[in-house]
C-alpha cells in the first residue's frame, strides 16, 4: 500500500519511541520484578534455615536415629515453617508427609534430587497461584560440631500473592506512562513531520509554477540545513531556467520574423517573375524543344517558390499567434468542389461528398485542408485519390484516401511534422503540418493510417 512521505515519518517516529518505551518499561520491570522476588525468597530462605537449625532432636529419641520422626514431631516442624501463609511438606528417606493437598507432586523434580545435599529454591504456578517452593535438607549438629545428613528433606511453599500484586500495581502505571510516551511520539511525529515536510511541499508547489511558465518563482532561504541548500539550488536552477527560455524565446521570435520577413521580401519578385512566367509559358510552345524544357523547368520551379513561399507566410502567421477563424455556415460539396476546380484537380479526384450537406467552419482554411492533403495525395499517391465528407457525433468527418504505395509504417507517426519528409519525399514537409494546424484553429483532429493499398487521411471538425 502506498504511504506518503508523511505517513511514513509519523509511523518511523511513532515505532522508534514505543519500541524505545517498551523497552525501557520491560527493562524496568524486569529489574523491580528479580528485585522483589529476590528479596522474597532471600527472606523467605533465611526464615526456613533459621527454624531447622533451630531443630533440636533430643538424645535417643526415634527420629533421626532408628526409625521416621513421629507426627507430632513432623507437626510441630510443619507448623514452625508455615510462615506467611505457606505450606510445608517433608520427606525423611521414603516416607512422605504432605501439608493438606500439597505433595511431592507439586515439587519440581530438580528440587527432589538436589534436596538432600543443598538448599535451592524455584518458582512454580500451583493450584492458580504463584509459590516460590524452597527445597532444603536437615542437618544435626553433634556436640563436636560436624553436621551429619539426617536424611530429612524439607520443602516449604511460600506463597507469591503479594508479589504478584505489587507487579500488577507496578504494570498499570507503566502501561499508562506508555500510552502518554506513544501520544507525546504522535505529538512530535506531526510537528517533525510538518517541519520537514513544509519545504518540501513549497519546493513541489514552486515546481509546479515553473511547470507552468512563472520561470520568476524563488523560494525563501532559512538556515543552513540540507533543506535550505536545497531551496537555495532550487533558486539557482530556476534563475539559470529562467535565463535559458528568455534567450530561447527570443532566438524564437528572431527566427519568426526573419521567416516571416524574408517570405514576404519575396512576394515582391516573385510576383514580377509569376508574370514572366506566364508570358513564357504563351511561348514556349513555339520555341525550339531544349529552350522550351528550358522554359517548362523554370515555370515548374517559380511554381514550387510560389507555393513555398505562401506556405512559409501561413506558418510565420500560426507561429505569431495572428491566425483567427472567420467561422460561417458554409457547403461542405461546394467548398472542396471548388477547392478541386481551382487547382485544376476536378478531373483527378473523385467526391463523395452530399450536396445538403452544411457545417459551420471557416471556408478559407477548410478549403487549405482539402487542398493539403488531396494535394499530398496527388503528389505521393496514386489514383484513384477519392475525397468523402459526411456529419458525425459531434462535428464533421473529411477523408481524403489515395491508392498508391502508401507511407513507410516508420514515418507514418511523423508526416505532420514540420519540415518532415518521408523517404523519397520531394515536397517541403509543410503541407501536412499546415493542414494540421488549421485543423487544430478549429479545435479538431487528423490523423493518417495505412490502407492496402494507400493511405487515409481522417480530419475531425468538432459542431459550433
Amino acid at each position: 500500500m502506498h504511504t506518503g512521505l508523511r505517513g511514513r515519518l509519523v509511523i518511523a517516529f511513532t515505532l522508534i519511541a514505543v519500541s524505545a518505551s517498551a523497552l525501557v518499561a520491560v527493562i524496568g520491570y524486569e529489574l523491580v520484578k528479580r528485585r522483589v522476588i529476590d528479596r522474597t525468597e532471600q527472606v523467605a530462605v533465611g526464615d526456613v534455615r533459621d527454624i531447622i537449625e533451630g531443630i533440636k532432636v533430643p538424645v535417643g529419641a526415634r527420629w533421626p536415629g532408628d526409625g521416621p520422626p513421629a507426627d507430632t514431631q513432623i507437626a510441630a516442624l510443619q507448623r514452625s515453617l508455615r510462615a506467611r501463609n505457606g505450606r510445608v511438606v517433608v520427606r525423611y528417606e521414603s516416607y512422605v508427609y504432605p501439608d493438606g493437598d500439597f505433595g511431592m507432586g507439586d515439587v519440581p523434580a530438580d528440587l527432589v534430587t538436589a534436596s538432600a545435599r543443598r538448599t535451592m529454591t524455584a518458582r512454580r504456578a500451583v493450584r492458580g497461584r504463584m509459590w516460590l517452593v524452597i527445597a532444603t535438607p536437615v542437618w544435626r549438629i553433634e556436640p563436636l560440631g560436624i553436621a551429619r545428613p539426617t536424611g530429612m528433606s524439607v520443602f516449604a511453599f511460600v506463597p507469591l500473592t503479594e508479589e504478584e500484586r505489587l507487579l500488577d500495581d507496578l504494570r498499570r502505571p507503566l502501561a499508562a506512562a506508555g500510552a502518554v510516551m506513544l501520544v507525546i511520539a504522535l505529538a512530535v511525529a506531526l510537528v517533525s513531520a510538518r517541519r520537514v515536510l513544509l519545504p518540501v511541499r513549497r519546493l513541489g508547489s514552486a515546481a509546479r509554477a515553473l511547470g507552468a511558465g512563472r520561470l520568476n518563482t524563488r523560494l525563501p532561504v532559512h538556515g543552513q540545513d540540507e533543506l535550505a541548500q536545497l531551496t537555495a539550488t532550487f533558486n539557482d536552477t530556476a534563475a539559470a531556467l529562467e535565463h535559458s527560455v528568455s534567450e530561447l524565446r527570443s532566438l524564437e521570435a528572431m527566427s519568426r520574423r526573419f521567416v516571416a520577413d524574408v517570405s514576404h521580401e519575396l512576394r515582391t519578385p516573385l510576383t514580377a517573375m509569376t508574370a514572366v512566367a506566364d508570358m513564357l509559358s504563351e511561348e514556349a510552345d513555339r520555341l525550339p524543344a531544349e529552350p522550351a524544357a528550358a522554359v517548362r523547368l523554370v515555370l515548374r520551379e517559380i511554381k514550387r517558390l510560389r507555393t513555398l513561399v505562401e506556405q512559409l507566410i501561413e506558418t510565420s502567421r500560426f507561429d505569431s499567434g495572428t491566425a483567427t477563424l472567420n467561422v460561417e455556415s458554409v457547403g461542405v460539396a461546394d467548398v472542396i468542389d471548388d477547392c478541386l476546380e481551382i487547382r485544376g484537380w476536378s478531373d483527378r479526384v473523385e467526391v463523395d461528398v452530399p450536396r445538403a450537406l452544411a457545417f459551420s467552419a471557416d471556408p478559407r482554411r477548410l478549403d487549405v485542408i482539402v487542398a493539403n492533403l488531396v494535394g499530398n495525395a496527388l503528389r505521393h499517391g496514386a489514383p484513384p485519390v477519392v475525397v468523402t465528407a459526411r456529419r458525425v457525433p459531434g462535428g464533421l468527418e473529411v477523408k481524403v484516401r489515395d491508392h498508391g504505395p502508401g507511407i513507410p509504417p516508420a514515418d507514418l507517426p511523423h508526416v505532420f511534422n514540420r519540415f518532415y519528409k518521408a523517404s523519397g519525399g520531394d515536397g517541403s514537409g509543410l503541407g501536412l503540418s499546415i493542414a494540421r494546424a488549421n485543423v487544430e484553429l478549429h479545435g479538431g483532429t487528423v490523423s493518417a493510417r495505412a490502407q492496402d493499398p494507400g493511405v487515409l487521411f481522417t480530419v475531425w471538425l468538432p459542431g459550433r
